[in-house]
């Protein structure tokens, strides 16, 4: 993680990745909160985050457009590092996601 205007950066490996949340919004994207724990190699969660989650969005057909951390469900002073967004993006693209979103937006359209 990156906090906005510091030079520190931490790297978390995420495990046991999970949507809480997916939902259809303004016709064209795909909303998809995810809980995580981290793996034991993992760095710590800044101590100034009490909630981490990622929020990753995606248009109708999967594609992800953004990836961004949220603190008790809301924007926060983060980012991901590159490789951090490698393993989330590396879950939404998998096989059952894809499904997943598929099917969420094809109940939208009824």
């Amino acid at each position: 993680m990156i906090k906005y205007g510091s030079d520190t950066i931490t790297e978390l490996k995420f495990t046991g990745l999970e949507p809480v949340r997916m939902e259809v919004r303004s016709d064209q994207w795909v909303d998809i909160e995810l809980r995580f724990e981290l793996t034991a190699e993992s760095a710590e969660v800044p101590s100034d985050i009490i909630e981490l989650t990622a929020l990753v969005i995606t248009n109708l057909e999967g594609l992800i457009v953004q990836i961004v951390p949220q603190d008790e469900g809301i924007d926060c002073e983060y980012q991901f590092t590159f490789q951090e967004k490698e393993q989330l993006a590396s879950f939404i693209q998998s096989p059952n996601m894809q499904q997943r979103i598929l099917q969420l937006v094809s109940q939208q359209e009824v």
